[in-house]
């Protein structure tokens, strides 16, 4: 006896749009951010621009196939994307040394690759899947928390071993998010899981040299505005001279080689330069829509697997959009989270697309009564 096909509906198309916004405006100003450094390294103004549009193609096709496959059928492969997991991150320690730290894997002329972007989708689809079954035992601490936070804790602890503490943050917030709408209980997530979260991220931050100078001179980037301090003082420089309604698309001043990569993490701090407090707004603005569109998906959701995945992907977009703003506008330590869907990078693009098209086939199986 064949299984009824699951009927899909249409697709949530505002989420559609505001993620092909971004994606533009990304496109838009990867180019206009790195042209005068890519002249200067590589001697052609568009090197960085024509990457961004190939990965850009291939995550928009990615994107496509992911929302025309049932999310229910990713379940089956959970087990071997955690086992894969673990060889892509340990392969990564024998991958030569990038501004100090090891966290890509080189691919030849395809480029590098990140397995942390992967890795972290792979936790919240693992969560996703094992949080379905559990039911009313995740308001039990020792069978509904503790096992999430020992598998989170441990892919979190091989990308920390890479020097990537912001990523391992990352998984880490989203855990906590996907346990509390999967229904840990609230008292134990807020007054036992968050508080030993704060110590152990306090003990990282103490516990290396640079990462400590990181926080002192986010307190006063001036002390060494040569040196620590000097990528975040070049970033209130661009903020400062955007004003309100900025230079001009291509005027920035910072990107030529004041801003260290500045089509990378801090592009936002361009998109203020260039385009002023009305650019940054509106990128705001998409990320909030996103945001929104995203907690109704899950909402939405036909069944538990559809709306903690959902939550988790969510999550992942909204924490790196969080964090990567505060630390362009001084409001907390530099860290390497990049922009999602804007910073330049071709593996986390292709992924985040991916993630995307599942996030999209979401919303195209709805339960209509449950729906907002």
């Amino acid at each position: 006896m064949k299984k009824n096909k699951p009927k899909m509906g249409q697709i949530d198309y505002v989420m559609f749009y505001t993620i092909f916004f971004l994606l533009a405006i990304g496109v838009v100003m990867v180019y206009s951010a790195s042209s005068y450094y890519a002249m200067y390294k590589n001697n052609d103004s568009m090197f960085f621009l024509k990457k961004q549009l190939q990965w850009s193609v291939l995550g928009i096709a990615v994107m496509f196939f992911m929302m025309s496959v049932d999310y229910h059928k990713i379940k089956k492969y959970t087990r071997i994307m955690m086992i894969i997991s673990l060889p892509l991150l340990v392969a990564v320690f024998f991958s030569p040394d990038v501004n100090g730290a090891k966290r890509w894997i080189q691919l030849g002329p395809l480029g590098q690759f990140q397995p942390s972007e992967l890795v972290k989708y792979v936790v919240v689809l693992f969560m996703a899947t094992s949080m379905e079954k559990k039911g009313e035992k995740m308001k039990n601490f020792k069978e509904g928390v503790l096992p999430y936070l020992i598998v989170s804790g441990f892919f979190a602890g091989m990308i920390l071993l890479e020097k990537n503490l912001s990523i391992a943050s990352v998984i880490m917030i989203v855990t906590l998010i996907v346990m509390f709408v999967a229904g840990a209980k609230s008292t134990t997530l807020g007054f036992g899981v968050v508080p030993a979260m704060f110590a152990a991220a306090t003990f990282f931050i103490f516990s290396e040299d640079y990462r400590k100078r990181r926080l002192l001179n986010f307190l006063n980037p001036w002390q060494d505005p040569a040196g620590d301090g000097y990528q975040l003082i070049q970033s209130f420089y661009a903020l400062g001279a955007g004003g309100v309604t900025g230079l001009g698309i291509g005027q920035s001043r910072q990107k030529t080689l004041y801003m260290p990569e500045p089509h990378n993490d801090f592009i936002f701090a361009i998109i203020g330069e260039e385009l002023g407090l009305i650019g940054c707004a509106l990128i705001i603005l998409l990320f909030i829509i996103f945001v929104f569109r995203g907690i109704r998906i899950a909402m939405s959701a036909k069944d538990a697997f559809g709306t903690l995945l959902a939550t988790g992907i969510t999550s992942i977009v909204a924490v790196q959009a969080i964090i990567n703003i505060a630390v362009v506008t001084g409001s907390m330590p530099v860290t390497g989270v990049p922009l999602p869907f804007i910073s330049y990078g071709g593996s986390s693009l292709v992924i985040n697309m991916a993630a995307m098209g599942v996030l999209l086939n979401i919303s195209r199986q709805v339960e209509k009564k449950r729906a907002i």
